[in-house]
């Protein structure tokens, strides 16, 4: 079988309109098609996806995920950007809503981690293109290192897109 991409991801939350509004309001995502306020269908700003995030209620009751502490399951999605000014919008949104938790420098991937209105993380990363992976970069591996975003933009530049040739293939 072979991947092209993950086309959607599909949560259970408690509250479908919180998470839209979260979804909507700091990550960009629009509304395609509503369930009875019971479940919501959304895509990503430039997708042509059918949908990109199905957001499913169970309700207020409903328990903290126990996944990767107590249980088995999902540990996060990650939703890549094209550029590393997108992904200093997406930082000052997530900062601004409280929802960022961390940011990691992989060395080919530039990384903001969060966490949605139920705790469930997400990551959204700008991956360096194929042509600026050195053999310096390369010699840092798996190494994570803190991620000093105006720096990477003032290295690479804000408008670079990323992805080229690893996540985008390069067109002749």
């Amino acid at each position: 079988m072979a991947i092209h991409r993950l086309n959607h991801a599909v949560l259970y939350v408690r509250d479908v309109a919180r998470s839209v509004a979260f979804y909507g309001d700091v990550l960009g995502f629009e509304v395609v098609h509503e369930i009875g306020g019971k479940a919501a269908f959304l895509r990503a700003d430039g997708s042509t996806n059918d949908h990109d995030l199905g957001l499913f209620e169970i309700g207020p009751a409903a328990g903290p995920s126990g996944a990767g502490r107590s249980t088995v399951g999902l540990y996060h999605l990650a939703w890549e950007v094209d550029t590393l000014a997108e992904l200093a919008r997406v930082r000052d949104a997530l900062l601004q809503a409280g929802a960022l938790v961390g940011a990691s420098d992989h060395a080919t991937t530039k990384a903001l981690y969060a966490q949605d209105p139920d705790g469930l993380e997400f990551e959204v990363s700008w991956l360096l293109p194929a042509d600026l992976i050195t053999p310096e970069v390369q010699a840092q591996g798996m190494e994570i290192r803190p991620l000093d975003l105006d720096r990477e933009i003032e290295r690479y530049g804000a408008q670079t897109r990323g992805g080229v040739g690893v996540s985008i293939p390069v067109l002749g």
